[in-house]
C-alpha cells in the first residue's frame, strides 16, 4: 500500500506539471513554485498551493484546473485544494526551468535573492541587455511591470521580485 501511495503522489505531481498559469501559459504552477505539498489518503488527493499574490484574480481558475487535472489520475476520486500563506510564496520559488520559460514567453524573470526596498535590475528577455528602463511599475497584472530595452528597442514585461522579509 505504501508503494501505491508514493506512486499516486508522483503521478499527481506529474499531472500538476501540466497545469499552466492562466496568465502566463508557458509556465506550470509547479515551475512557478506554487505547490507546497501533495497528500494522498485513500482516493482523496489534498493539495496545498501557495498563491503568488493574495489578490490574484486567477486563483479560482488555478484551483479548478488543479482539480480537473488531478481527477484524471487513476485511483483519485476526490481532490481538495487549499491555498496556504505560510510560508509565503516568493519569486525565489520559481524554478530555473520556469525562469527560462518566462523569458521565452517575453517576460523577464525576477532577480534571484532580491532585497526588499532595493532597486532591481532586469535584463531584456529578448537580447539579454542590461540597458533597460522601467516604463511603468504597473503591468497587465499585479505581478508584472512594463520595461523597455534601449538595445533591441523592444518593450517587455518583467515579473516583480517578491521576497520573504
Amino acid at each position: 500500500m505504501v508503494i501505491e501511495k508514493k506512486q499516486l503522489i508522483e503521478e499527481v505531481k506529474r499531472v500538476l506539471q501540466e497545469v499552466k498559469d492562466p496568465e502566463i501559459p508557458s509556465i506550470s504552477i509547479v515551475e512557478l513554485g506554487m505547490i507546497e505539498s501533495v497528500h494522498i489518503e485513500g482516493a482523496l488527493a489534498s493539495i496545498q498551493a501557495k498563491p503568488t499574490f493574495v489578490g490574484c484574480p486567477a486563483l479560482d481558475i488555478i484551483k479548478k484546473n488543479i482539480v480537473s487535472a488531478v481527477k484524471k489520475v487513476h485511483g483519485i476520486e476526490e481532490v481538495e485544494v487549499k491555498y496556504v500563506y505560510h510560508p509565503p510564496w516568493t519569486t525565489d520559488s520559481i524554478s530555473q526551468e520556469g525562469k527560462e520559460k518566462l523569458k521565452v514567453y517575453g517576460i523577464a524573470p525576477p532577480p534571484s535573492k532580491h532585497t526588499p526596498g532595493e532597486p532591481w535590475e532586469i535584463d531584456c528577455p529578448y537580447c539579454g541587455s542590461t540597458y533597460t528602463t522601467m516604463e511603468n511599475i504597473f503591468g497587465p497584472t499585479a505581478c508584472r511591470s512594463i520595461l523597455y530595452c534601449r538595445s533591441c528597442k523592444n518593450p517587455f514585461e518583467a515579473m516583480k521580485p517578491v521576497a520573504n522579509i
